[in-house]
């Protein structure tokens, strides 16, 4: 069907909400503009959906959440008996609406539901999975995109991420489903009056923040450590249940921004709701000259992810996922192993793109470290085998450098705000000792080693830009370079060919881990330089690693081996 006959398709049949009609009438001369709406489906992968909010085939709309979720539904009808869902959506704009047709589409489809009352965090959506015993789970939420992108996460019974076998069957059934005509739906009042659709009730609520108080470790410090932290939910999910745990382990001096603390699909003071990035910290920065507070604390707006500004020598310093993600590491792992609740034979997932520091403290410890592919759900699921013989107590610590943590087993996703009562109660312990997490970041560097890491971003946009990233993706793989950066390459791993080729002898040996479209480059003196396409955006991503006695040397390494990575991929 060409264009201009799906764009009168949708102008005839997308009458339900008539934001959509007005958006097609005001584009339907530019023929750019309608193309882009129509070029493709939202490619439904792992990560569910995620794109633009608007009309057409390549929106986020009420009729392509619909379409998935009728997939979904059938999926869950073929492999269970009485299957169940839970919901749970955050701040962005119509993430309640498209939360409320998804409910109607299990609901038509005898499926009984379970939705949160109000938005909520993207882990209590994984922890509401596994206490209500569902099949399944949703979320609404683009995580840290603008405010233009919304997003649909599915889950499965274990509280991970669908994994790619069950993707693949959704996937099959939703290219069979007709976006108009092929969907089943309940009226919501009348589904929940039935019994069909029911609210999480509060008593979930506590129950996911006792499972988080349980991770604190020192307690008794935060009592006597007056520490003042500034939080920002930054218009999202995180308000509340942050605050909550906070409060529940005694740190009473939370300052929060008035501007970015109600829920705001707009995100007015931070167009880019990012805890990785300084403008976000904006607002709290200037709050306070007056708080004058130890730490700055933001989480993004479906709050699986945390990001600090420390105070260190009179400035605000932000802090990587990386060096945080390494310090909560050494603290969890070192102040267990001093209060004797370590597990024997102790287990921390981090995923490929991750610092190798990791390793290195880990080491130190007896602590058991296991390397998955790119996603929270790749640690989830080392989660599940441990739990399948009985050992998930030996979980002790799971992160990935893009801001994401996790202490225990009680959710499988990463979890801002387990993460944000860990970093508080951290930064209490060391500033009884006089130090910042700068101090102690510094002191970790000059035991293991400088380690400098840089990501980039290569955009792809538009039809023209997934053949550009494929293009990419395949040259890369086709090369062997003998050095990066002006260092030696001793390895190539091609991970979507399970292989890694030694550069040095030739040989080359199967990897044990699933497929994945990423080739990393393993370089002399701990280097190294990973390249993949972002499973949610349309833009390759470029993971530098560079080691050295200081960090001028370091970054003078990063910045060769970023240089000579651009132009192996001719951009």
């Amino acid at each position: 069907m060409k264009y201009q006959e799906l764009l009168d398709t949708w102008l005839n049949n997308a009458v339900e909400d008539t934001d959509l009609i007005e958006e097609l009438n005001s584009v339907k001369s530019e023929e750019d503009q309608v193309i882009d709406r129509f070029y493709r489906e939202l490619e439904f992968g792992t990560g569910g959906l995620r794109g633009v909010i608007g009309a057409g085939t390549n929106r986020m709309n009420i009729y392509t959440i619909c379409k998935a979720t009728q997939g979904i539904a059938q999926y869950l009808n073929d492999t269970v008996k009485n299957a169940s869902v839970a919901i749970a959506y955050d701040s962005r704009i119509k993430s309640d609406l498209f939360a409320r047709k998804a409910a109607e589409v299990f609901a038509g489809n005898g499926i009984k539901v379970y939705i949160y009352k109000e938005l909520m965090p993207t882990p209590m959506l994984s922890f509401a999975v596994r206490r209500l015993n569902c099949d399944a789970g949703v979320v609404v939420t683009a995580s840290h995109n603008p405010s233009k992108y919304n997003g649909y996460k599915v889950y499965g019974n274990d509280g991970c991420q669908l994994t790619l076998e069950a993707s693949e069957y959704v996937l099959g059934i939703i290219e069979t489903v007709d976006i108009f005509t092929g969907v089943k739906k309940a009226d919501f009042d009348t589904a929940v009056a039935d019994g069909l659709i029911r609210f999480i009730e509060e008593d979930t609520v506590e129950a996911y923040l006792t499972e988080v108080e349980k991770r604190s470790i020192n307690t008794e410090i935060l009592k006597s450590s007056d520490m003042k932290v500034i939080y920002t939910p930054l218009n999202g999910t995180g308000n509340k249940p942050v605050r909550a745990i906070l409060d529940k382990i005694g740190i009473k001096n939370v300052t929060i921004v008035k501007e970015q603390e109600l829920p705001d699909g707009n995100f007015p003071t931070c167009p880019f709701p990012n805890p990785e990035i300084r403008q976000v910290f904006e607002c709290a920065i200037e709050l306070a000259k007056d708080i004058q507070p130890d730490l700055l604390l933001a989480t993004d707006p479906d709050c699986d992810r945390v990001g600090i500004a420390v105070l260190h020598q009179g400035e605000f310093i932000l802090m990587s996922g990386n060096e945080v993600g390494a310090m909560l590491l050494d603290y969890v792992l070192r102040e267990r192993t001093a209060n004797g609740t370590l597990p024997k034979n102790p287990i921390a997932v981090k995923t490929i793109v991750t610092t190798d520091i990791a390793a290195l403290i880990a080491k130190k410890y007896n602590c058991e470290i296991i390397d998955v592919l790119t996603g929270f759900k790749f640690i989830g699921e080392q989660i599940g085998l441990l739990e399948a013989k009985g050992e998930e107590d030996r979980f002790v610590f799971g992160y990935e450098e893009s801001y994401g943590y996790l202490a225990g087993s009680y959710v499988r996703d990463k979890d801002a705000v387990v993460a944000s009562m860990l970093i508080c109660e951290m930064a209490a312990f060391y500033k009884k000792q006089n130090k910042t997490l700068i101090d102690v970041m510094n002191g970790l560097y000059s035991e293991f080693g400088m380690f400098r890491h840089t990501q980039l971003n290569v955009t792809c946009e538009g039809m023209s830009g997934m053949a550009r990233m494929a293009e990419i993706m395949t040259e890369l793989k086709s090369i062997s370079p003998a050095q990066i950066g002006g260092l030696k390459v001793l390895s190539i791993v091609d991970y979507d060919a399970s292989t890694q080729k030694d550069i040095v002898t030739g040989e080359v040996k199967p990897i044990d881990l699933p497929k994945s479209n990423v080739i990393s480059f393993k370089l002399e003196n701990d280097g190294g330089s990973i390249v993949r396409p972002s499973g949610t955006e349309p833009k390759i991503k470029i993971y530098i690693t560079a080691k050295a006695q200081t960090a001028e040397i370091a970054t003078e390494i990063s910045e060769k081996i970023a240089a000579d990575t651009k132009k192996l991929m001719g951009v």
